[in-house]
């Protein structure tokens, strides 16, 4: 299992929502280039990165250091979500050299532009399902739908998704740890390996989530995101990964 620290673009600015409300940003680091070396340096082997802009405007609108990124640190696999709704964006991305698109709202939305996606870019295709009672949220988590996290993960397994990153907007930057429950019952049901986030504060959440994988039957969890905990101090980069893998 991997811990994968975020950077959420939001105005040019490297910031953390509460809950995915817009008005309730902290903005930690107004470099967010300089961030994702940070994040490097303390071990990172993975790299989460939000256009949060781009997710609210259905286009992306932080492409621009979202290519920075990858091409000043090359070696750093990067997964971008925010915005992404046609062929022509995820191809930008993955030309750009990003690892790994994220899928979000046009996944409940356009279900055939996700297998149109993993057709034409195999093993690059991730879905983000983010949640709210385990109900799926789009729009920037700005709508509630009425397709169930568990019932679109079922949709989901036939098209060749790489991974699943399942977030509890109820968690999400509140410091009160992951919704382990919803996590661990999704990992189960689902073939699709599955990131957790939303909620991670400190090293005895990541042994959880750890604890949980070692648990599932299904595709197991491969991965968890971390945020403001990171960016606070509450949690260490370095160490969190050291337990997971021991």
């Amino acid at each position: 299992m991997i811990v994968i620290p975020a950077i959420d673009l939001k105005d040019g600015q490297c910031v953390r929502l509460r809950q995915g409300r817009m008005e309730d940003s902290t903005v930690f680091s107004d470099d967010p280039l300089s961030m994702a070396g940070i994040w490097q340096t303390k071990g990172a082997r993975r790299l989460h990165v939000v256009d949060l802009n781009g997710a609210f405007a259905g286009t992306p609108v932080n492409a621009e250091i979202v290519t920075s990124i990858a091409s000043t640190y090359p070696d750093l696999p990067i997964q971008i979500g925010g915005g992404i709704r046609n062929l022509e964006s995820v191809e930008f991305y993955i030309n750009a050299g990003v690892s790994h698109v994220i899928i979000g709202t046009a996944a409940v939305k356009n279900p055939g532009f996700v297998e149109q996606a993993c057709a034409a870019f195999p093993g690059k295709i991730i879905v983000g399902i983010d949640a709210i009672g385990g109900m799926v949220a789009t729009e920037g988590w700005a709508d509630v739908s009425d397709v169930s996290a568990v019932t679109l993960a079922d949709k989901l397994a036939d098209y060749g998704v790489e991974a699943i990153v399942y977030t509890d907007i109820n968690c999400d930057g509140m410091m009160r740890g992951v919704n382990i429950e919803a996590t661990r019952e999704l990992a189960d049901y689902s073939p699709i390996p599955i990131i957790a986030s939303g909620g991670i504060s400190k090293l005895a959440d990541i042994a959880a989530i750890r604890e949980a994988s070692e648990a599932s039957t299904g595709g197991g969890i491969m991965g968890v995101i971390t945020g403001r905990a990171i960016y606070e101090g509450t949690l260490d980069l370095a160490l969190a990964q050291q337990l997971c893998d021991e």
